[in-house]
């Protein structure tokens, strides 16, 4: 099981990391919702649950509930800015199919 950043996701989420001392990694999780029936949940993890599965990628802690784990297992997450719109990008092996907006997908 692993989920990865890149170089630039990994940058983005340090500097978000620098911003709140109380901040012990990145959560990454879904939530029901969308045209497609799922959509990614970004926010900064305060604490780690028993429950939840760490990753360290590129020195960054990212932290899955076992709940979302078998939707993101093998996901690599991207950052990119392109003229006004920034923000991570999800490759996700699980998902089946997105909506045409690329908010929400299926598994």
């Amino acid at each position: 099981m692993s989920i990865t950043l890149t170089e630039k996701a990994a940058d983005r989420a340090r500097a978000f990391l620098a911003k709140q001392a109380s901040a012990q990694g990145l959560r990454l999780g879904v939530r029901n919702t969308g045209c497609s029936g799922h959509m990614y949940v970004v926010q900064l993890a305060d604490r780690i649950d028993p429950d939840d599965q760490v990753f360290d990628s590129l020195g960054v802690k990212v932290v899955v509930s076992a709940q979302n784990l078998p939707i993101l297992d093998g996901m690599e997450v991207d950052y990119s800015k392109e003229g006004l719109n920034e923000g991570f990008r999800f490759r996700n092996p699980n998902a089946k199919e997105s909506c045409g907006c690329g908010e929400s997908f299926s598994v």
